[in-house]
């Protein structure tokens, strides 16, 4: 900007012309003018580069989010011992750090359009968001669950997959007494058995939508289970429904009549 200027005084000098000098100010004005622009477009950037948290700084709030969940996790344990806390929180921490880091770096776009080679359906874009998590490398499920086996008894065990999962065992277990009021110990031992391999193999997917996805698998093998035991699912299932709708009617026709 001030070599310009100068160049123009200096034309000013040596041509004093009326169109020289008309048109050396019309040069001037608009080197003024853009130069004010840069300078409010530069001041723009940096205001916005001010405002905008960085990747890192993202990242550090993300991972102190998740260590608050774990160490939260840990304390409803009551274990009474700081350095115990200590690793079974930074096992925690760090498994779910690593489930994030993967879903993130791998969306579902990794993995190829396709169908269900079970059902003929068009893979959703969670199916294919779930296939690409469950490419993980074993060693990281594997790390936490020997860092909890090591410093926690069985429930405790239990209690941080609950967590991880919102006690979805319990919560579908109940359904399936609701469904089929004369299930039998063995029958219930085998669902609980089927429901506790969905959870441990559920924590390693980064939300509910994919937990739930996960716990759609192992419901669809308790009821094929019922089915071979001599149970008729569909019947079941359409009896209990049958029978809350028919509550319900009735509960709201009392309530017209009060």
């Amino acid at each position: 900007m001030k070599y310009g200027a100068a160049i123009i005084l200096l034309l000013l000098f040596l041509n004093n012309s009326i169109m020289q000098k008309q048109i050396i100010k019309n040069l001037l004005c608009l080197l003024l003018i853009s130069t004010g622009f840069y300078r409010v477009h530069a001041q723009g950037t940096e205001n916005a580069a001010a405002t905008k948290p960085s990747t890192e700084e993202a990242t550090v709030k993300a991972n102190a989010e998740l260590e608050k969940k774990a160490a939260e996790w840990v304390a409803d344990l009551h274990l009474d011992d700081a350095a115990k806390e200590k690793r079974v929180s930074d096992a925690i921490a760090t498994h779910m750090k690593t489930i994030r880091d993967w879903n993130n770096e791998h969306p579902f776009t990794t993995v190829p359009a396709g169908i269900n080679p079970a059902t003929g359906n068009k893979l959703s874009e969670l199916d294919r968001q779930v296939i690409a998590n469950s490419a993980m490398p074993a060693s990281v499920h594997q790390a936490l669950m020997d860092a909890l086996k090591k410093d926690l008894a069985p429930e405790q065990v239990e209690a941080i997959l609950d967590k991880y999962t919102i006690g979805k065992v319990a919560f579908t277990l109940k359904g399936y007494k609701a469904i089929v009021p004369d299930l039998t110990t063995e029958e219930e031992a085998k669902i609980v058995e089927n429901l506790k391999q969905a959870r441990e193999q559920a924590i390693d997917y980064k939300n509910i939508r994919q937990v739930s996805a996960i716990f759609e698998i192992y419901k669809t093998k308790c009821e094929q289970y019922l089915n071979n035991n001599g149970r008729n699912w569909r019947q079941l299932y359409k009896a209990y429904t049958d029978k809350v709708k028919a509550e319900k009617a009735a509960e709201q026709k009392k309530e017209k009549t009060n």
